[in-house]
């Protein structure tokens, strides 16, 4: 239960403190600011507490955002402020400051107002919601009290709040073909008293059955499997306007709602690679390359995003690249164009629905390929040109961050280490000449071949050598995207030169139990917890490390005996990897970790 402390004169027929109980708050009456303090002082410590003008005339939404958003230490709307437990200290600092010496003043008039404007005066984070055409205002007298209710009625805050719910950026298959009937189905939801995990729960076990569905390898699994594939993205879409819609945001609902994505989509490829098998066709090769792709596109999403996160709006968009962006994006048809274009995920889970109903895995893997391949290159050209034009210079924080995010092992950090960093040429070529030379020598060179492991020794030392510098350059964010290409295309290409049965599938699993610990990284960064400890790095032997032990196994082992390997370091990392993540994520979840939700649509 949370509490509501009303100050100021009470106003005979307001709404207001039906309008807090309603919201789940236990609601107080304060005679003067001593009263005020007193009854804040006996409130329990793990409670989230609120001070709320008696005058306030507003919209029970706009109560709703401003009270019990539960991403924000503090919070407030004008005639209002609440505090969860971890801010409450400089509440009652920032109420005593504003009091008076004595913690007495003759009236209480605009008391919430003062105390929020006292707590950011004391450095104090207080998020201040967007109303848009909500209302929330304290009237100051019966005139200006009766203009604020016309406005209140003028507004409809249930269209507003269904309309929210809505993330303000999507992609074009989303916001016309699913969110117009999507933000009904979590009003629906949230009515019944359903949580937005369990509607990411239910999208997730949506998505696997389409995938046991495409795994049947008939016409009708592969129709039944697009049409719960779309049905399965509709969920996605709705658990987090539920989230939105009733503010139900956490920490292990921010991860859930992030992993599952992933999940779904890399077990639907498998599911096609086995539809395909029973039909005697091998698509593996395809879907792992997909998989491949798809991950390494999502870290440069990452990697940029992270180096530029500490941009300020003086350094943001110096360069002429972002110039352009901006006045394309002042032409509405170019905005949906460029939206389509990167293939994200509303549109790119209809194409991959649509083409498993209507032809073969072979073809649908082949086009997505093709298609995720395409808008690879168009982002990455993009994000190059306003990095090499861009005039900013790189946060330790982001340097840091970009270091965690290429996940060395202990091998690689021994040449860092020892690298002498006066001669070293820029960190992204270090990195792509060691991945390139890696990844040829494994398609030039025959199955088993030492050149392989050769050329896997080069790899690792040029790893450690490329993080010598932090990773402050323009260009230094490529260098975990470079990374994770060589890591998986190794994997990927030495199971298909093995050309054995179980190869292929081996190799998928590695690489998504690999795949898993690198999103599992990102989220962490982007909730502010922290990269996964070192040891944890260490123990699955780092990105360069994996590489080397696949290939060496690849040279000492038949291929029979190679894909028990593949197959047993899948399993030892998975299980390494998960259950450090799923205590890390509960532990975090029950200390309150910030919640951070994608609000744009991830590629």
């Amino acid at each position: 239960m949370s509490t509501a402390i009303l100050t100021g004169q009470p106003v005979p027929g307001s709404p207001l403190e039906g309008d807090l109980r309603s919201l789940g708050f236990d609601v107080r009456v304060a005679s003067d600011a001593a009263d005020a303090e007193a009854l804040l002082a006996a409130v329990p410590g793990d409670q989230r507490v609120a001070l709320v003008d008696a005058r306030f005339v507003g919209h029970v939404h706009a109560l709703r955002l401003g009270l019990t958003d539960p991403r924000f230490a503090a919070c407030t709307v004008p005639g209002a402020v609440t505090a969860k437990p971890e801010a409450r200290q400089e509440l009652t600092r920032a109420l005593r400051a504003t009091a008076g010496a004595t913690g007495r003043v003759v009236t209480l008039d605009a008391l919430p107002d003062d105390i929020a404007a006292a707590m950011e005066f004391g450095a104090a984070d207080v998020h201040r919601p967007d109303l848009g055409t909500l209302v929330a205002t304290v009237p100051s007298d019966p005139q200006t009290r009766n203009e604020a209710r016309q406005a209140v009625a003028a507004v409809d805050d249930e269209a507003v709040r269904l309309r929210t719910a809505v993330k303000s950026r999507d992609g074009f298959f989303t916001t016309y073909c699913i969110s117009p009937y999507s933000r009904y189905i979590a009003r629906w939801c949230a009515r019944r008293g359903l949580t937005p995990n369990q509607v990411t729960t239910a999208s997730l076990l949506t998505a696997l059955i389409a995938a046991g569905c495409a795994a049947t390898g008939t016409r009708g699994g592969f129709v039944a499997a697009g049409v719960l594939l779309l049905l399965s993205f509709v969920l996605d879409c709705t658990d987090g306007q539920l989230a939105r819609y009733s503010l139900q945001y956490s920490t292990l609902g921010a991860w859930l709602d992030a992993t599952f994505d992933r999940a779904k989509e890399y077990a639907y490829y498998a599911g096609l690679a086995l539809g395909a098998a029973r039909g005697g066709d091998d698509v593996w090769a395809l879907a792992l390359g997909a998989m491949v792709l798809q991950t390494c596109r999502h870290v440069v999403d990452f990697s940029f995003n992270e180096a530029n996160s500490d941009s300020t709006a003086a350094t943001a968009n110096t360069s002429p690249t972002a110039a352009l962006s901006d006045k394309l994006d002042s032409v509405g048809w170019t905005v949906w164009a460029r939206r389509m274009i990167v293939l994200p995920i509303g549109e790119r889970w209809a194409m991959i629905a649509v083409l498993t109903a209507v032809t073969t895995p072979r073809i649908t893997l082949v086009v997505l390929l093709v298609g995720c391949g395409l808008a690879a290159c168009y982002t990455t050209a993009g994000r190059v040109l306003r990095s090499l034009t861009r005039k900013a210079t790189r946060t330790d924080r982001a340097a840091r961050a970009l270091g965690d995010l290429a996940d060395n092992g202990w091998l690689a950090s021994a040449f860092t280490a020892l690298g002498p960093r006066s001669w070293l040429r820029p960190a992204p070529v270090l990195a792509f000449v060691g991945g390139a030379v890696l990844v040829a020598t494994a398609l030039t060179a025959p199955y088993g071949s030492p050149a392989v492991l050769v050329g896997a020794a080069l790899y690792v030392a040029l790893s450690g050598l490329a993080l010598t510098r932090p990773l402050k350059a323009p260009l230094d964010w490529l260098v975990p995207p470079f990374f994770r290409a060589a890591e998986y295309g190794t994997v990927l290409v030495l199971a298909a030169k093995a050309d054995v049965n179980g190869a292929l599938p081996a190799a998928f699993g590695l690489v998504a139990a690999v795949a898993y610990h690198h999103y599992d990284t990102v989220y962490r960064i982007k909730g502010g917890t922290g990269a996964p400890p070192r040891r944890l790095v260490r123990a699955i032997g780092g990105q360069e490390g994996r590489a080397l032990v696949v290939v060496l196994a690849a040279t000492v082992l038949p291929a029979a005996d190679f894909t028990v390997a593949l197959t047993a370091l899948a399993v030892a990392v998975a299980l390494v990897v998960l259950v450090e993540s799923i205590r890390f994520w509960v532990v975090a979840s029950k200390h309150g970790a910030p919640a951070v939700h994608d609000e744009g649509e991830p590629a």
